[in-house]
């Protein structure tokens, strides 16, 4: 999850955003923000995705399902995070559908 941390803090400095903005704008202490780029949290898929929406990026484009996975069937732990998303009611940005 540590490439995660490292991604985002590289596209946030890329659109010129402070950690500041990033955490007033996810309701968050600018150190609670410091600790999602520095992976001293785990980023779940709430953080990612408002991460993502104030970066107007895919969630992909932080972090990769893959990431997390290890082997190489991408597309069914895929279908599988997605198909659990909807039996738990977990709302599903159009962009990942």
């Amino acid at each position: 999850m540590k490439i995660c941390g490292q991604n985002i803090r590289k596209i946030r400095r890329s659109k010129d955003f402070t950690q500041e903005y990033m955490a007033y704008e996810m309701g968050i202490s600018q150190k609670a923000y410091s600790d999602i780029e520095n992976s001293k949290v785990k980023i779940n898929l709430e953080i990612l995705t408002k991460i993502s929406d104030i970066l107007d990026i895919k969630p992909s484009e932080i972090c990769s399902i893959s990431d997390k996975c290890g082997t190489d069937d991408y597309e069914e732990k895929y279908l599988e995070l997605l198909n659990y998303m909807k039996k738990k009611g977990i709302l599903i940005p159009d962009e990942l559908k």
